[in-house]
């Protein structure tokens, strides 16, 4: 059986592809790793979009910052594809933290190439990028060969990874694959983000439990996927041995109010008396603009967004009425 890890498995990506691997790949284990002890959300969650058996997952608590305990994991499972989707997330946490995020972004990703070569493993990777990594641009798409200038340490911790991606996939050969990955979603996301913010904000004005959203911009547009279309890219990608650069988004853009217009109509309130707009907190350094290119992906691969943007906040307005 062919054994696959995944980092950060409990996250909404992660939820996604070991539901894709769990149907799909019938012959294939899954490690999962996870930094929390406590995976009882994890299988509620993992229960809500998969329903066939769980004995080929297995989930693991390893410190990937430590490299004795990751070469520990890497000569037990000798993985046959590796998705590092762990480290920190929070942009705006990462410029709080005095580099705690950059250096733990590096250290993991350099702990599991390290630990991957000294066994001579040189297995499909999927290292997890960001958009975040891209110079501040309004004009033009992105795509692999767009200037890339980090304006938080999040981004830059990512820009060195993605820089050794390059340079491995050269050196070794190896099959190993930066996925540039915008903006996605889903019911699953942290409450902490954007789009849960503005659902959760309208669930609780529909019910007088709270008096507006406030929010830094209805102007600033993005490009949001489904998480469930980007973990689709993700799987393409190591499928098919990819190596290098791939920008994943859906090269589609949408406005912070087109965000908020769907979600507030869909719980029966208006923009007028709950909603206030304060610039204070939107960081400096963000764009207005931000959309992905994705023709290298579907030129190489044939893979594209499925999930339109108001199906997504469709599915998961429903899922917040549902399961609040």
């Amino acid at each position: 059986m062919d054994n696959i890890l995944i980092t950060g498995i409990t996250g909404q990506d992660g939820l996604f592809l070991t539901s894709k691997i769990l149907n799909e790949e019938k012959n294939s284990r899954i490690f999962g790793l996870s930094r929390n002890t406590d995976t009882d959300i994890f299988y509620k969650r993992l229960n809500q979009i998969y329903k066939g058996s769980l004995e080929n997952l297995t989930i693991l608590n390893i410190n990937l910052e430590v490299y004795e305990d990751v070469f520990k994991l890497i000569s037990n499972i000798n993985p046959t594809a590796i998705f590092n989707l762990t480290g920190p997330s929070s942009v705006y946490g990462s410029l709080k933290d005095s580099n705690k995020s950059k250096n733990s972004i590096i250290n993991i990703f350099e702990n599991l190439t390290s630990a991957l070569l000294k066994k001579n493993n040189l297995c499909n990777f999927f290292q997890a990028s960001s958009s975040e990594m891209f110079e501040n641009i309004s004009n033009d798409s992105i795509d692999e060969n767009t200037n890339m200038i980090p304006n938080s340490p999040y981004a830059l911790g990512k820009l060195i990874n993605h820089k050794k991606v390059i340079k491995y996939s050269k050196d070794y050969d190896w099959n190993i694959v930066s996925g540039i990955m915008f903006n996605h979603e889903s019911e699953f996301r942290d409450k902490s983000y954007l789009t849960q913010k503005i659902i959760n904000a309208a669930y609780d004005i529909s019910l007088n439990k709270a008096a507006e959203l406030k929010i830094g911009s209805l102007e600033y547009t993005r490009d949001w996927s489904f998480a469930g279309d980007i973990v689709n890219a993700m799987f393409t990608l190591l499928k098919n041995d990819a190596k290098g650069p791939y920008v994943i988004g859906s090269g589609v853009k949408h406005s912070i109010k087109d965000m908020v217009e769907i979600v507030f109509n869909e719980f029966d309130i208006t923009l007028d008396d709950n909603l206030i707009v304060d610039s204070s907190l939107l960081r400096n350094s963000d764009p207005v603009v931000r959309v992905s290119n994705p023709k290298k992906i579907y030129k190489n691969y044939g893979w594209k967004y499925d999930m339109q943007f108001y199906d997504l906040l469709i599915r998961c307005v429903d899922h917040k009425k549902k399961f609040t």
